[in-house]
C-alpha cells in the first residue's frame, strides 16, 4: 500500500537552482569571487549553532532523519487503500470481526493495524476514534517539528549572512587608508549575505514547504483509515464503505479508480462470454 521512492522533483529543483545561479555568475564574471570559506563558516556554521540554542538535543538529532525524509517520497495509493478496506469489510461481514486478526500480519501500516486490533478487541467506536485521532495528532506534531527546524534554519541563515557582512564591513573600514583593499573587502562582505539568502530560499524554506505538503497528505490518508476502520466495525456495506472513502480521493484519483473499475468490469464480461 505504501512504498518509498526518491523525490526526483526536489533534487531537480535544487540542482536547477544551483545551475542557474552558478551559470549566471560564470557568464557575468569570476566564480572565484563568490567563494569565501570564512563567509561559509559564518553562514552555515553560525546558523546551525543557533539551531542548537533554539531546539533540544533529541530534536537536533532528528535533523539528519528529517533531511533524508525530505528527499524520499512515501507514496500512498488511496485506490489501493479503498480496495483493501472493501476486502476487509466483506470478510468481516461474512466471517465476523475476529477473522480480521489473520490479516494484521500482512499490513505494512502500523496505524491501520493498530486500528483494526482495537476493533478486534471490541472497543467502543468513540473510544477507537479518540485513540486513533490522538495518535494522528502526535504524528502531525512530529511532522510539524521537522518543518519548524527547516523554517527556523531558513530564517537564521540570512541573519548570519548579514552578521558576516557586518564583520566584513568593519574589517574593510579599518583599512580605509588603503583604497586598494576597499573594493575586494566590500565584495567579501557581501558574499555572506549571498550565501544566507541562497541557502534560505533554495534549500531550507522550500524543504519545509515540501515536508508540510507531505504531512498534509499523510494526515489525510490516515483520516481515511480512521473512517474505514470505524465503517468495518459498524458493519457498513462494502459498497457504501467504498463510496464513503472516495471522499478522501482527489478528482484525478477518483477518475482513475473509475477507469480501472470499468476496465475490470469489461474484462470480466469478456471472460464470461468466452
Amino acid at each position: 500500500m505504501q512504498q518509498q521512492r526518491m523525490d526526483v522533483l526536489t533534487i531537480a529543483g535544487i540542482a536547477l537552482g544551483l545551475i542557474l545561479v552558478v551559470g549566471s555568475i560564470y557568464m557575468g564574471g569570476d566564480l572565484i569571487a563568490f567563494w569565501d570559506l570564512p563567509s561559509l563558516m559564518i553562514t552555515v556554521g553560525g546558523s546551525f549553532a543557533a539551531l542548537l540554542v533554539n531546539f533540544q538535543i533529541p530534536q537536533i538529532k532528528m535533523v539528519f532523519q528529517i533531511t533524508k525524509n525530505a528527499f524520499m517520497d512515501e507514496v500512498g495509493d488511496i485506490g489501493e487503500l479503498i480496495q483493501l478496506f472493501v476486502r476487509l469489510g466483506q470478510k468481516a461481514r461474512r466471517e465476523g470481526l475476529l477473522s480480521l486478526e489473520d490479516d494484521l500480519a500482512d499490513l505494512d501500516d502500523p496505524f491501520l493495524a493498530n486500528g483494526l486490533q482495537l476493533v478486534i478487541d471490541g472497543l467502543e467506536p468513540d473510544t477507537i476514534r479518540n485513540i486513533m485521532e490522538i495518535e494522528l495528532d502526535s504524528i502531525a506534531t512530529r511532522h510539524k517539528l521537522g518543518q519548524d527546524v527547516f523554517r527556523t534554519w531558513g530564517s537564521l541563515a540570512p541573519a548570519f549572512g548579514m552578521i558576516g557582512t557586518l564583520i566584513g564591513l568593519i574589517k574593510m573600514l579599518s583599512h580605509l587608508d588603503d583604497p586598494s583593499k576597499i573594493g575586494p573587502g566590500m565584495a567579501v562582505a557581501l558574499v555572506t549575505t549571498f550565501y544566507g539568502a541562497l541557502l534560505a530560499n533554495l534549500l531550507f524554506i522550500p524543504l519545509a514547504g515540501k515536508l508540510a505538503i507531505r504531512s498534509d497528505a499523510e494526515v489525510a490518508m490516515k483520516s481515511a483509515v480512521i473512517e474505514g476502520v470505524l465503517a468495518i466495525q459498524a458493519g457498513t456495506n462494502p459498497r457504501v464503505l467504498q463510496e464513503k472513502m472516495k471522499a478522501f480521493a482527489s478528482p484525478q484519483e477518483r477518475t482513475e479508480m473509475e477507469r480501472l473499475a470499468e476496465k475490470e468490469s469489461n474484462e470480466e464480461m469478456v471472460y464470461d462470454n468466452a
